[in-house]
């Protein structure tokens, strides 16, 4: 019984993958998610699951670098880097230290080392920044236009949080380098006119801080305050760092510690409340256990600090000791630095990021060196449409090139549908991972055809280009020899698109992406199935 089922298992492993790919293609499980007042039936984007970048359903590209200036080699002489900021923002008149940021090169090691200093501000020339350097007294070796490599990834992540937030299935965002090293960010939204694009770029949440503290009268035991922070009472919000000793990350901001005569500043009235609401006091800091889905304290929970994004909470915190104690006494509004501490680097990537009230940590400059391009829904169909047409063209004359070549039915058949077998499974992983299909994409997929077929003929032309396989010992060592010509063949295709599938290239990215999953589904699992039906076909038994 046992027997056919270990004789065959490589064609029961490609019927196990085509069968999973028809459920990631077709479950309602892996559909793409619904936007907000969205129907289902939209959402789909047809019978599939397979979603469709901009080329195929059309919407708004748009590639625009973000704006400033960076100083590289900074020598932070033993200053932390929001010191470092906070005293290049003292030499640019009117410009936030919010505008400006720091970041050493060797994040976690000690407070020694160098790093960069950025400035956001697009009022600020570079020879003003040059200025203000040398008057802060820190040495550094260059400044060049554009940000650092943290604000872009900030940017990223960002964007894509506002394209998640809408709903709009497909859309993507990321980082690309000009082959003269300029980064741009690139985004792509799929069924969205450009204007739409930009306002969701431009679309600044509502981010407060606000008190959760034990009170008996309240149904669940807990009450809150109104926001005592808003976005604007923060004078400067730092990158997410992680901690010198231990484990954890941080956040480190402070708050505005101005105000006009007569009315006490920001810094000071979050001071008097958190002493007032139990967060703070001489003998030390609150330990916050909240609970994000009731919204209440946890057992046992002291007051708590809330960050509420949007008027929902999304994270909470207490306070160390020593930083309460400094409020307790008055002294901390001075300065208005403190740290959001979190328990993992990725808590505070996100808390920055909410933190800048879903702003762009700096101004992408769409008008002046950007581009921007729209397909229509019309258009988007058309391409469908010949994409489809390309496909089943290419189908139809690698069979017929196959049935001219072997005129042999049991030969040629088995060869084209493990093909398709092929590209369906790709289909199956796009609609799976939620991959848009792009017309970079559709090339690979018919480059797969291509590669496959190919493979497919080196491996029935070297089984039967010695006469008759009338064993099976003959058959397997005829197909070792192709097995290892296709396998040295697919390293070299592997190797070649790897840069491709790693650099910031765009749509070549999802080109050699493809591609290479193609090359590993076809040797790992195809090419061995069609094998395996071939010695069924041609051994005499």
């Amino acid at each position: 019984m046992f027997e056919p089922i270990k004789e065959n298992w490589r064609v029961l492993l490609l019927v196990v993958v085509v069968l999973g790919a028809t459920v990631a293609l077709f479950a309602p499980q892996f559909a793409p998610e619904t936007a907000p007042g969205e129907s289902a039936e939209n959402a789909t984007q047809g019978i599939t699951n397979l979603q469709y970048g901009l080329d195929l359903a059309g919407g708004t590209r748009i590639r625009a670098p973000l704006l400033g200036y960076t100083a590289t080699g900074v020598d932070f002489a033993g200053e932390t880097p929001t010191q470092v900021a906070s005293d290049v923002a003292a030499e640019l008149e009117g410009v936030s230290t919010r505008e400006v940021d720091a970041v050493r090169d060797d994040e976690g090691t000690g407070s020694d080392g160098a790093g960069a200093v950025e400035v956001t501000d697009t009022s600020v020339s570079e020879s003003e920044f040059r200025a203000a350097m040398d008057a802060s007294g820190y040495a550094y070796d260059t400044i060049r236009s554009g940000v650092t490599q943290e604000t872009r990834d900030a940017a990223v992540e960002v964007i894509q949080g506002k394209i998640n937030e809408a709903g709009l299935s497909g859309g993507s965002v990321q980082q690309v380098q000009s082959i003269t090293g300029e980064y741009f960010i690139l985004v792509e939204v799929p069924g969205q006119g450009r204007q739409d694009v930009i306002d969701l770029l431009e679309e600044r949440g509502t981010v407060e801080i606000a008190i959760a503290y034990p009170d008996a009268d309240a149904s669940d035991g807990t009450a809150r305050t109104d926001g005592i922070l808003a976005q604007d009472d923060f004078e400067n919000i730092g990158t997410a760092s992680r901690r010198e000793a231990g484990s954890g990350a941080y956040v480190p901001v402070s708050v505005v510690n101005e105000a006009p005569e007569g009315q006490r500043s920001p810094a000071v009235q979050f001071q008097d409340a958190v002493v007032e609401y139990g967060v703070a006091s001489a003998s030390g800091g609150a330990r916050c256990n909240y609970d994000l889905e009731t919204n209440s304290l946890g057992e046992s929970s002291d007051s708590c600090l809330l960050l509420v994004v949007d008027g929902e909470v999304v994270n909470a915190f207490g306070m160390d000791d020593g930083l309460a104690r400094s409020m307790a006494s008055g002294g901390w509004a001075d300065s208005g630095n403190f740290r959001l501490t979190t328990t993992s680097f990725a808590d505070a990537q996100t808390i920055s990021i909410n933190l800048r009230a879903g702003a762009l940590p700096a101004e992408l400059d769409i008008s002046g060196q950007g581009t921007s391009s729209t397909i229509s829904a019309t258009q988007g169909e058309n391409f469908r449409l010949y994409s489809a047409i390309a496909g089943v063209f290419a189908v139809f004359a690698v069979a017929g090139v196959v049935f001219l070549r072997y005129r042999e039915p049991k030969v040629a058949l088995p060869m084209i549908v493990t093909a398709l077998a092929e590209v369906y499974a790709l289909l199956g992983f796009a609609a799976l991972v939620g991959y848009p299909l792009e017309l970079a994409v559709i090339a690979g997929f018919i480059a797969v055809v291509g590669t496959g077929v190919d493979d497919l003929v080196i491996i029935a032309d070297e089984v039967m280009s010695e006469g008759e396989v009338n064993s099976r010992t003959v058959f397997d060592s005829r197909f070792r020899r192709a097995f290892w010509v296709i396998g040295a063949a697919a390293a070299t295709t592997i190797v070649a698109m790897s840069p491709l599938m790693v650099l910031s290239l765009g749509d070549l990215s999802g080109f050699a992406i493809f591609t290479i999953l193609g090359v590993l589904i076809g040797v790992l699992i195809t090419r061995p199935a069609y094998g395996d039906i071939l010695r069924r076909l041609l051994t005499v038994r």
